[in-house]
């Protein structure tokens, strides 16, 4: 029996996903804020975007901005240890479980080295609410006989450095898309324990995405007072 050769579909006919529509929004978005798009124009395209099944249709509506045709930057990993001297020697903060639980969570201002300690108990640390004030961040963690659960926005840098004595040790590692945002580093040690480092999907830091409004409005408004 012969088997028919399928071809693959080229670029411009691939589905669009969320993401592609998003990123051709956010470029009509910075095209208006510049004054290369009338609002009656930004809508139009902004309409045709929502409605638009494949790559190839997104790209007729920014085929005339050159934000199109610019070269993406060199994608930057973030290090694997935050710099010596970003991060100070003593806690800004401690967290501590000693047969009990302990909760930071909510929206709070998180420091550059936070302490946590579960001896016997359970420390949760969350930071999908937080405030950033420093871009590195670290979490020293220990746990005896305990746990201790880190959560992070997606869209912050995670790494992890440490291990575990008959116990757990497990951060993922996540890696920004924007080179600014925050990195949060958790080392430490799990001695019959575990220690846990994960994205907390759906929550995003808000003070990333304040600062990309901020920019955007600011070129409107310098824009409109012309």
């Amino acid at each position: 029996m012969d088997l028919q050769k399928q071809t693959a579909p080229a670029a411009t006919e691939l589905r669009a996903s969320d993401a592609d529509r998003d990123r051709v929004a956010d470029i009509l978005r910075d095209a208006l804020a510049e004054g290369r798009l009338t609002a009656d124009e930004h809508a139009e395209r902004v309409e045709g975007v929502l409605a638009a099944k494949t790559v190839g249709e997104l790209d007729v509506f920014i085929r005339d901005l050159p934000a199109a045709h610019e070269r993406p930057a060199p994608y930057l990993r973030a290090p694997s240890r935050p710099a010596p001297v970003a991060i100070p020697a003593d806690p800004d903060e401690s967290v501590v479980a000693v047969f009990s639980g302990a909760v930071r969570k909510g929206r709070w201002r998180a420091g550059r080295r936070i302490h946590a300690y579960a001896l016997f108990g359970s420390v949760e640390i969350d930071l999908s609410e937080a405030l950033f004030e420093y871009q590195q961040v670290v979490i020293r963690a220990i746990a005896v006989f305990g746990n201790v659960e880190v959560r992070v926005p997606e869209n912050v840098s995670l790494r992890g450095t440490g291990g575990g004595v008959l116990g757990n040790f497990e951060v993922d590692t996540l890696d920004a898309e924007d080179p600014e945002a925050p990195v949060v580093h958790v080392d430490g040690w799990a001695v019959l324990g575990n220690i846990e480092g994960r994205p907390k999907r759906g929550k995003l830091v808000a003070d990333i995405l304040d600062r990309v409004q901020r920019k955007a409005d600011k070129s409107l408004r310098k824009h409109l007072d012309r």
